[in-house]
């Protein structure tokens, strides 16, 4: 995401507590955050890929692979 949406996305907020949104700017909004939500997911996931995990019995469990299925 670029710095001009993430602009965008806080100048809605801010115009949203000030004086309210038209049913355009509502729309923009949810869209603007839907895809931030989405990108931020991704990013989580790939720092999840990334981490291994000793258990006490001394194996190692990757957490990608672990929680893969899980919370989609």
């Amino acid at each position: 995401m670029n710095q001009q949406k993430l602009d965008r996305i806080n100048e809605l907020a801010r115009k949203s507590k000030a004086e309210g949104l038209t049913e355009i700017e509502k729309a923009e909004q949810a869209e603007l955050r839907r895809e931030y939500i989405e990108l931020v997911r991704k990013n989580l996931r790939g720092q999840l890929d990334n981490i291994d995990v000793i258990e006490k019995d001394g194996s190692i469990t990757n957490l990608g692979e672990k929680y893969e299925n899980k919370g989609q």
